[in-house]
């Protein structure tokens, strides 16, 4: 009894760490309830089938497409999208957001620009992309990489600037020069959120995939999504919904380990 009280009160204390065994099966019981509840609707026709299918349905999608070689062709046409944008945008935001972040002059150049453009809908230019860059790979990455650059920049350059000043003084008091500051004191001190704000980042890269393929793709996730509707095969969407899904959940793990191996001072 006194276990069960000393798990309880674990469970409900801020930040305590909880043993892997519970962690994983709280897990499993929130995603068996999910499926309990897709099962449920779908099977009992609560909701039509025609609207909802069932997760056998789904699976059936997928095997059929597996087989004739689409599926593997869709997933990598949409892998490559999201990751070329994404290691673009991150190569050029990173640097750019810490030198925004720790120059005064930086930001008041950058930062009046930064605020607007993130604040514009991507959708509303992927004509203007199609007209400037032509179909293809080239406006798909595009899309991605202004769906996710202003926001790194601003997030990065946030990071920066909540480096505390005392370990520059330390390292200006102890002979560095500003580049040594810039290199050995903002940039490593700031390695924890950046990689935080890259987890966050190729999750919005993944939400944007489908504006991406909506127009003139030939290939991808979002592009079988856009054909299914108008086949109205919802099990194909669904199907797609799910892989995105999974996929996102894959890189989102990969920073997620990378955050604990390289900032596991900061946790």
């Amino acid at each position: 009894m006194s276990s069960k009280r000393g798990v309880l009160n674990t469970c409900l204390t801020p930040r305590e760490e909880l043993p892997k065994q519970l962690v994983l099966g709280t897990g499993l019981i929130g995603w068996s309830l999910v499926l309990l509840i897709w099962v449920t609707f779908s099977v009992t026709e609560i909701v039509p089938k025609m609207f909802l299918p069932s997760p056998l349905d789904v699976f059936d999608a997928g095997v059929r497409m597996a087989k004739n070689g689409s599926l593997a062709v869709h997933i990598w046409a949409s892998f490559q999208v999201v990751i070329i944008g994404f290691f673009i945008s991150s190569i050029v935001a990173v640097p750019l957001g810490l030198m925004m972040g720790s120059f005064r002059i930086v930001q008041a150049f950058l930062e009046p620009l930064v605020n607007f453009m993130r604040y514009l809908p991507v959708t509303s230019f992927v004509p203007l992309f199609i007209l400037w860059i032509g179909i293809g790979l080239e406006q798909r990455v595009t899309v991605i990489i202004f769906g996710v650059f202003f926001q790194q920049l601003v997030m990065i350059a946030d990071i920066a600037r909540g480096v505390p000043k005392d370990l520059m003084q330390a390292a200006y008091t102890l002979g560095a020069s500003r580049r040594e500051v810039m290199t050995h004191v903002i940039a490593p001190a700031s390695l924890p959120g950046v990689l935080d704000t890259l987890r966050v980042t190729i999750g919005w890269a993944w939400t944007y995939l489908v504006v991406a393929e909506l127009v003139a793709a030939s290939s991808g996730l979002g592009y079988i999504s856009l054909k299914a509707m108008r086949g109205f095969q919802v099990d194909i969407i669904f199907l797609a919904i799910m892989i995105i899904g999974l996929l996102g959940l894959i890189t989102d793990q990969f920073f997620r380990v990378l955050r604990k191996r390289l900032g596991s001072w900061d946790s």
